[in-house]
């Protein structure tokens, strides 16, 4: 039982050297990050033909998809599958007496691992992240070769996304990811060693509730919280305070941890204070048997009637749609300082939160919006459920939603930052086959995700169909451009009847098709989708297609301003909406409706835009 050592950190080279998983340190980690051999496998017979153990004949750089320019393959046609591989070692330090895990944050879409041709586990699903064991498969070496088959059907159903199921960009669909397009890497834990804990932030006590799953844990064994003076320094801090509870295999021990009264500082949009907390698990003789360092933010969500309250005080949530894509690194951002530049772009136009729309953001995203007080409203890469997506009839629901789903909402409950749950956007019940199927994967998401987290509201879905009658949320997608239109489809909020996607009003009604939406029961309201106005600059313009956006591109920027600010202005000088979400952060692709361009530099006048969005609204003087 060897306690982790400060003098096992190593610093990695190559690409993305951070460590993936802010909230849950080690300091016995190795990156997997850099050049992989690969082989792609456009049919999919590879296991049949003997690629596992042969030599691949190219090289990728890993984490970035192969249809990437950052992963030096930058290839966007169809592969049904994909390999790579390359040889591991163990670190000299690492004890021999641990485990060491292979940790994979994400892999498009059914990613199966072998070790020296052993297989050691599979996974399904391209957005949520997995870990497995390698200690048997190693068998006491420490050096192998590791082995990754990704396989991502093109017509089979799955959670893609934005993800074309084209060969082009077409719409607002982009350019797919394969394989392997977040970090991988290595770790140790001692045998008996700590999973993810989970932390419930509980204002009212100020305290927060810990649950604390211990691996292999033997009778005897305690665990144990602390919380730290600075978090910027956790190492070098003292405690403040400390709760223990015991834990054996069994059991995931429930710990309270208090902050002294005196030093109570909340989590909240423009003070987002984080509070360090060390995790130990020490063995029967109060020996540090495993420790891991994590964060919390206290801070409190709550419904009160119409109003969503943070802290107890109704925050108006001006949110953007962040469709997290670059144009050389596709859904995988190209550097850390990356993630950071597109929560603080999307701060300096005056939000304070974002939709990480139809992906699910990776954790150093979350852990800079924790840091920089950034409100996510946390997303599934659904799109398409309905059978009306990018897949058309091949993307029914399947169970595979609610499992990757559930995956996402576990590895995410902790970030302060996240203050909402989306598992669906756009669904469509309209489709008489598919009406029961759909409804019943909307509820099981819903209760789903209800189970999991009792802090938090849930959507139902997002736009178009609410088909829980009792979901905490209800909102509308409209892209109305004549803020006289659009006003007058949101005016109903007062009257109890606001304004809901219908077939009629999408241009989607069916004969005889049902609604969309069962009637609306008083819950918070906002409008999740809108703006979204087509601008190119007169200097970017091509002699050809000049992409697209919402209804007519706007004659210059001074139009731009001004629909913008009439549209906002509906919104939030309405009392009874407690936020919004503009379409969005930038272009993507064909998609010209951004406020900054795709390579994320200036189109518009940024004070100006600040000013447009970051206005006292209605709502928090309720």
């Amino acid at each position: 039982m060897t306690p982790a050592s400060s003098t096992s950190v190593r610093r990695p080279a190559g690409p993305r050297p951070e460590y993936p998983r802010p909230q849950f340190r080690r300091e016995r980690w190795l990156s997997l990050n850099g050049t992989w051999r690969f082989q792609r496998d456009p049919s999919d017979s590879g296991l049949e033909r003997g690629l596992l153990g042969a030599d691949f004949a190219e090289t990728i750089v890993v984490p970035f998809a192969p249809e990437s320019e950052l992963s030096g393959i930058g290839d966007p046609d169809f592969c049904e599958a994909v390999w790579y591989a390359r040889e591991i070692a163990v670190p000299d330090e690492w004890p021999a007496d641990g485990r060491v895990l292979l940790h994979c944050q994400a892999i498009d879409h059914d990613a199966t691992v072998w070790l020296d041709g052993r297989e050691v586990g599979r996974h399904r699903g391209g957005h949520t992240s997995f870990t497995l064991d390698l200690t048997d498969a190693l068998a006491g070496r420490r050096t192998g070769t590791l082995t990754i088959r990704a396989r991502d059907s093109r017509d089979a159903p799955q959670p893609r996304g934005k993800q074309s199921t084209h060969y082009a960009n077409s719409g607002c669909h982009y350019t797919r990811t394969t394989g392997i397009w977040q970090p991988v890497w290595l770790e140790w834990v001692p045998a008996s060693h700590l999973a993810r804990p989970r932390i419930t932030p509980d204002v009212a006590r100020g305290e927060f509730e810990l649950d604390v799953p211990v691996r292999h844990g033997r009778r005897g064994m305690t665990v144990r919280a602390l919380l730290l003076d600075e978090p910027a320094a956790p190492a070098a801090a003292s405690p403040i305070d400390a709760d223990e509870a015991p834990a054996d295999a069994s059991m995931t021990p429930r710990l309270r941890l208090r902050v002294p009264a005196d030093r109570v500082r909340l989590w909240e949009p423009g003070a987002p204070h984080l509070y360090g907390v060390r995790f130990e698990l020490r063995g029967p003789d109060g020996a540090l048997v495993d420790a891991l360092d994590s964060y919390a933010g206290l801070r409190s969500i709550a419904i009160d009637g119409q109003r969503v309250l943070i802290n107890g005080r109704p925050v108006f949530q001006r949110l953007v749609l962040d469709q997290g894509y670059w144009p050389d690194g596709l859904m995988t951002a190209p550097s850390e300082a990356a993630l950071v530049a597109d929560i603080e772009l999307g701060l300096a136009a005056g939000f304070n939160g974002a939709r990480v729309h139809q992906k699910i953001a990776e954790e150093r995203y979350l852990y800079h919006a924790d840091r920089l007080g950034y409100l996510v409203w946390g997303e599934f890469a659904d799109w398409g459920a309905s059978g009306a997506g990018p897949a058309g009839d091949n993307q029914r629901p399947t169970p595979t939603w609610i499992a990757q789903w559930v995956e996402a909402v576990e590895r995410d409950y902790s970030h302060p930052s996240i203050v909402g749950w989306c598992p669906l956007n756009e669904t469509h019940q309209f489709i008489h086959d598919r009406f029961t199927v759909l409804d019943d994967v909307t509820t099981a998401l819903f209760l789903a995700t209800k189970g999991i987290d009792r802090t938090r509201p849930v959507i139902d879905a997002s736009g178009y169909s609410h088909r829980v009658a009792a979901t905490d949320v209800w909102d509308s997608h409209d892209y109305s451009q004549d803020p006289e239109v659009f006003a007058d489809r949101m005016a109903g909020l007062e009257r109890g009847e606001p304004f809901a996607n219908t077939g009629a009003n999408s241009g989607e009604a069916r004969p005889g098709a049902p609604d969309y939406s069962l009637p609306y029961a008083d819950q918070p309201y906002f409008c999740s989708e809108f703006g979204g106005i087509w601008w190119v600059p007169p200097h970017l313009r091509g002699d050809g297609d000049d992409g697209w956006g919402y209804g007519d591109r706007v004659a210059d920027e001074e139009e731009w301003y001004a629909r913008a600010a009439g549209l906002t202005r509906v919104l939030d000088q309405n009392p009874l909406m407690f936020g919004y979400c503009w379409t969005q952060l930038t272009d993507v692709f064909g998609e010209q409706n951004g406020i900054y361009r795709f390579d994320r530099s200036a189109k518009l006048d940024p004070d100006r835009v600040r000013a447009i969005f970051d206005h006292p609204a209605a709502y928090e003087d309720s």
